[in-house]
């Protein structure tokens, strides 16, 4: 996709961020414990396994940083907005 496509992607989906030197979709997702964190990554690992589309993580305390990106593609594509709108919902 290119940066024209991307941007109007990233109006459709809530709080997403599109870095360009890396290619990538982030987004940070905050939680109150350590545990409700590693649950959010463990339903996004099995969402992620089911759509065979896997993204790289940055997990702390409260925190997961989610980047998405299609390697294939060199970029973001369409299966990165999927699955974007996809871990919206967990």
């Amino acid at each position: 996709m290119n940066k024209s496509e991307i941007e109007n992607e990233l109006k459709k989906i809530c709080n997403w961020s599109y870095n360009e030197e890396k290619k990538s979709l982030e987004k940070e997702f905050s939680f109150k414990s350590y545990l409700k964190t590693i649950s959010f990554v463990n339903a996004l690992a099995w969402l992620a396994n089911k759509e065979n589309h896997h993204p790289d993580l940055m997990v702390s305390f409260g925190k997961c940083i989610v980047y998405l990106t299609t390697h294939d593609e060199d970029g973001v594509g369409e299966k990165d907005f999927s699955l974007a709108k996809k871990i919206d919902l967990l």
